[in-house]
């Protein structure tokens, strides 16, 4: 069902550091920084041959990050993003194998203006899992 790897994405306490040591130390094609105000974020997306490392950082008070980066001080993997072809199906195959989605369990569109969801890190050995509609 899940197709190719979309991203990994790592939470970072400094945005514009991050997004330098990419660019400098890693020679790295870094994207701009855009905000998500429907997840609570600030993106960065660092463009590889075969997939891409997005960078999170809070945008307000109330961003999932936050308390993330209270228990990672120094930032981590947050989550991993896979593509599918149909997210409500995708869904509802998912949630019939006992598999949570968080929120509301309708998709929201994303930091690529397609359709996402997440699936509780419970049900996948600790780690949250972004779908993304292709």
């Amino acid at each position: 069902m899940i197709g190719r790897l979309n991203h990994v994405a790592i939470a970072v306490p400094d945005l514009e550091a991050a997004s330098e040591q990419y660019r400098s130390a890693l020679g790295a094609k870094v994207g701009e920084p855009q905000d998500e105000p429907d997840h609570g974020v600030t993106v960065v997306f660092i463009e590889l041959p075969n997939t891409k490392i997005e960078l999170l950082y809070p945008l307000g008070d109330d961003s999932p990050i936050n308390g993330f980066l209270e228990k990672n001080p120094s930032g981590g993997i947050h989550h991993v993003c896979y593509e599918v072809d149909d997210i409500l199906a995708a869904r509802d195959h998912l949630k019939a194998t006992g598999a949570r989605v968080l929120g509301s369990g309708d998709p929201k569109i994303g930091a690529h203006g397609k359709p996402v969801l997440f699936l509780h890190p419970k049900d996948f050995n600790g780690c949250l899992v972004e779908l993304e509609q292709v």
